[in-house]
């Protein structure tokens, strides 16, 4: 088991999700906070814009990746309230 760093993080959600924007930070590259803007986004719930975070990080969340707190946003609700 490896810790990853948080452009590692980034990295594999922005591949995953086409034209998202990941915005990864940690202070001990065990404990992650992302602010992820995609439009692919529009029009779905929290819990499956997290889903799809989720499934780009696949089998490292419990592992490498022991706490995520994600915000996911459209790039208008991101433009809307300031981030990124």
């Amino acid at each position: 088991m490896t810790d990853m760093n948080p452009k590692a993080i980034a990295d594999l959600i922005q591949a995953a999700i086409p034209g998202s924007r990941a915005l990864v930070r940690s202070d001990d590259n065990v404990h992650y906070e992302a602010v992820v803007i995609a439009e692919a986004f529009a029009g779905k719930r929290s819990v499956q814009r997290h889903q799809l975070v989720y499934a780009a990080l696949g089998t490292r969340m419990g592992d490498e990746i022991h706490a995520l707190a994600l915000q996911a946003f459209t790039p208008e609700e991101a433009a809307r309230s300031g981030i990124g």
